[in-house]
């Protein structure tokens, strides 16, 4: 299996290698027209650094959704674990909830929920 895997791997990079076209070095670099030296943007040069188009409120709502996403993810499970487990499972899942919980509540006074 490993001798699969480091074969794949090599197969990869000399395809790559074949694929790839050269860039130009040493004195070829300095002939290069200004537009080839930037990323490609649709055909025009960047107005803005990439960093300043996403607003840092979105870091927040992402860990809100991650709260919410863990909470419903352990739902069902922890549902057919209580049927066997009963009470024991039950205070498991109360502080888990709790600790989430404390997450949201952290949110909601910071004001993620205001969206403006």
């Amino acid at each position: 299996m490993a001798l699969t895997g480091l074969v794949i791997i090599f197969l990869t990079f000399f395809a790559g290698a074949l694929i790839v076209q050269k860039l130009p070095t040493g004195a070829d670099h300095h002939h290069l027209a200004e537009s080839q030296k930037v990323p490609f943007l649709g055909g025009s040069k960047p107005n803005t650094h990439a960093w300043q188009r996403y607003h840092i409120r979105y870091y927040s709502m992402t860990l809100l959704f991650i709260a919410f996403e863990m909470e419903m993810m352990f739902m069902y499970p922890w549902a057919v674990v209580y049927v066997t487990e009963g009470v024991k499972a039950l205070a498991e899942m109360g502080m888990f909830l709790s600790i989430l919980t404390v997450g949201i509540l952290y949110g909601w006074r910071e004001g993620i929920f205001r969206w403006q």
